[in-house]
């Protein structure tokens, strides 16, 4: 059926929705109901939607509002329930829907947002920004007047203003670095007076896991290429189904195809026709934390700060949950702040506050302004709000640009100061003192090398030969180092000249896992060293063989990747407690010094795991590293007894950069994966820009769709597909037109 046979349907449609809304205010309906019918029914008129043969929606407006209300239509068409849950969250609500246990989430949350305070700064906001929230909001609330079918758990209602609460597209954000426990102990319950001061260390990364697995960006400049055009690699690796794959393009101008975290109104991480860019989770220092000393004085709080006594600012916050009668109950909580922020932990008369980065409104002013980029200057220009305080950024463009950005949030401290440990909140020399100037960052623009890549390491190693030098910058500038990924990836670019988008797609799935390199050897080592009587031997002796002849390459049908991943993990998981102990060696140094007692036992973990689950240990990795999607709960859950597909790809801990984030489950003896690669694509610059790309599982959040798995094989097998990015692409693969 041609565009113009469907454009009939499509204006019927809208008539109908334009008769219901007048035929509810002849029926006495709300007046107030009745002016925000007209307004949506009017923006729906404005705004189209085409879904392709893969379930994508492909969304225009005559305004930038415009398309951004069908955006928001469309997600929820998708998978409301994720866009309700990531709200619930955001605005510290999820205890009205989770119970109890969820309250000191909630806290968590209001000890940064605060709706009085969203509603501000809404209300003060530019414009053009409060025009896209109201339609945010809009294309939120028609979706849910037009199906009364779908329940919201909470948010019957979405204002313009609860944008603001969600405005970090990656998974997690810095607030997840307060840690539950402490908020605990201190706001349910005094501390013990005799406690010992609080350790001086920070939060481990790993109590809070922000982005699980890591992310990779890859940018080739024109030189290095055969087609003389740059290429851009996009590869998140965030929990499952986390974002939507959606285009959004205007008449104003907006263009742009990626992954939009749900429930958010920007391209978290895409392209337009001329740029496009890869966000990757940072190891910069920028969220720190401050011992206070606290004192009691005619029943009012103070802390020190310098010689001065200053008084602790108290709040009160009230957590609305869902009782176990079904009932919303209350419960009230008292506050601590200091200008440095909120107390988070105490001990005795010593606190620990944190500070972070509150900057939401410039936060989705960056982040939209960079989807309409035209070029490497516009995009700076964008950044110049330095509001982005979680992530690298890897950038290519149709001029042959390639960059690598660094978070723009990085507060100017005192280098005299190790701010990986809670410094001293009453010394002022400790205090921020503004932010650094772009120019004061590690970046990279244009390096001689014709490659940039990240894979969540420092910047040090991002151009190879022509990245930025350690010694140039704050030790706050990163507190990670490098990591497998980042040798992996290093050792794939140097050197090449003749890349093209599918020797990329290549390298994105390459299967060498160099943190093996030098465990396994030591392993064969150990075992060596063994008597010649002694059991082990001879028990271990089979696996050591395979081991030893392994290319430590990942494959379906490799035994050597089982053995090897399952031996690592357990390792790992036995010396965590130690490295947690010591973070001054990475944990790939920890288990580098495990005893060869530790290692042959823990191989000999696994091989009895392995002979008690499968009835053998020569298990090929594909038979226990799998992918099943059995529905959109939240929380995954999988069977052994139920259809799932073979993955290859292993976690990215092991340094492939295709990550499947996979461990056993309650019930389960398969590995099954929850986190890692999410979407997928590779970008070239031409004369006109093209693509393919990937998602995982499916586009719709609805088991009964048939766009709930239908890109699992391509997903497991590291086949992208072509992006329909221009009109004249989508003929001959579009499902649906229609209005919202």
């Amino acid at each position: 059926m041609s565009a113009a046979s469907r454009r009939p349907s499509v204006m019927l449609a809208a008539m109908v929705g334009i008769l219901l809304a007048r035929s509810a205010a002849a029926d006495g309906a709300d007046p107030g109901l009745d002016a925000e019918l007209t307004r949506w029914n009017q923006q729906a008129q404005n705004t189209e939607i085409v879904r392709d043969d893969w379930g994508i929606a492909h969304i225009h407006g005559k305004s930038d509002a415009d398309a951004i209300f069908g955006m928001m239509y469309a997600q929820a068409e998708d998978d409301f329930n994720r866009i309700e849950m990531n709200y619930l969250t955001a605005l510290g609500r999820r205890a009205e829907a989770d119970g109890e246990a969820a309250i000191l989430l909630d806290l968590r949350a209001r000890l940064f947002i605060d709706d009085a305070d969203l509603e501000q700064r809404f209300a003060a906001s530019p414009s053009w920004l409060k025009t896209l929230l109201q339609a945010w909001a809009d294309g939120l609330n028609l979706y849910l007047h037009r199906h009364p079918e779908v329940h919201p758990r909470v948010l019957s209602r979405f204002e313009p203003w609860m944008a603001l609460a969600f405005s970090e597209g990656s998974i997690g954000g810095d607030i997840e670095r307060v840690p539950l426990e402490s908020l605990r102990a201190l706001y349910s319950a005094p501390p013990p007076a005799d406690e010992p001061p609080p350790q001086a260390r920070k939060v481990a990364a790993d109590e809070s896991p922000r982005e699980p697995g890591g992310s990779n960006g890859i940018a080739i400049a024109p030189a290095n290429t055969l087609n003389h055009h740059a290429l851009l690699l996009i590869n998140p690796h965030t929990s499952f189904y986390f974002r939507a794959e959606q285009q959004v393009t205007s008449d104003e101008g907006l263009d742009v195809y990626g992954a939009a975290t749900w429930g958010q109104f920007f391209i978290y991480q895409g392209f337009n026709e001329r740029v496009g860019w890869m966000h990757t989770t940072s190891g910069v220092d920028n969220v720190d934390y401050f011992i206070e000393t606290v004192t009691a004085n005619r029943g009012r709080l103070y802390y020190r700060y310098g010689h001065d006594w200053r008084p602790v600012l108290i709040s009160r916050v009230r957590i609305a949950y869902r009782a176990a009668d079904g009932r919303l109950a209350h419960r009230d909580f008292t506050v601590l702040r200091t200008h440095h922020g909120p107390i988070i932990q105490a001990s005795g008369k010593l606190f620990i506050s944190i500070a972070l980065m509150q900057k939401p409104v410039e936060a989705l002013c960056q982040a939209f302004s960079l989807t309409k980029a035209r070029d490497y200057a516009s995009f700076m220009k964008a950044i110049e709000l330095r509001a982005n305080s979680t992530n690298n950024t890897v950038f290519a463009d149709a001029d042959g640009d390639i960059a690598y950005l660094h978070p723009q949030f990085v507060p100017r401290r005192d280098d005299r100061f190790d701010y990986t440990h809670p410094v001293d909140g009453s010394d002022p020399a400790t205090d921020w003192r503004g932010l650094h100037t772009l120019a004061e960052l590690p970046q990279v623009f244009d390096p001689p090398s014709g490659w940039i890549m990240n894979t969540n390491d420092w910047p040090y190693s991002a151009a190879g030969p022509d990245s930025p030098r350690r010694e140039n910058f704050p030790r706050y500038m990163d507190t990670v180092g490098e990591n497998p990924r980042g040798v992996h990836a290093t050792g794939l670019l140097e050197g090449r000249k003749d890349f093209t988008a599918d020797a990329l797609n290549a390298a994105a799935y390459d299967s060498f896992l160099p943190a093996f390199v030098p465990l396994v050897p030591q392993l064969v080592a150990a075992h060596e060293a063994l008597a010649d009587t002694d059991p082990v031997k001879a028990a271990l002796a089979d696996a050591i063989l395979a081991l030893r002849a392994w290319d430590f390459r990942w494959s379906v049908h490799s035994v050597p990747t089982t053995l090897a991943v399952l031996w690592g993990d357990e390792l790992w998981n036995e010396l965590k407690p130690q490295g947690d102990r010591d973070k001054s060696i990475t944990m790939y140094e920890h288990i580098a010094r495990a005893s060869a007692g530790q290692r042959l036992a823990a191989l000999s973990t696994v091989i009895a795991r392995l002979q008690r689950d499968f009835g053998t240990w020569r298990v090929p990795w594909g038979q226990m590293n799998r992918f099943q999607r059995r529905n959109d709960d939240i929380e995954p859950n999988f069977s052994d007894a139920e259809p799932s597909i073979p993955v290859g790809f292993t976690s990215s801990r092991w340094g492939s950069l295709a990550s499947f984030g996979a461990h056993r489950y309650p019930n389960a003896n398969r590995y099954y994966g929850s986190s890692g690669n999410s979407f997928v694509a590779i970008v070239e610059f031409g004369d006109k820009v093209s693509a393919r790309a990937v998602s995982i599982g499916g586009e719709s959040g609805d088991p009964h769709s048939s766009h709930f798995d239908d890109q699992s094989a391509r997903y497991a097998d590291g086949a992208l597909r072509r992006v329909y990015f221009y009109p004249e692409d989508l003929v001959g693969h579009i499902e649906r037109r229609y209005h919202p």
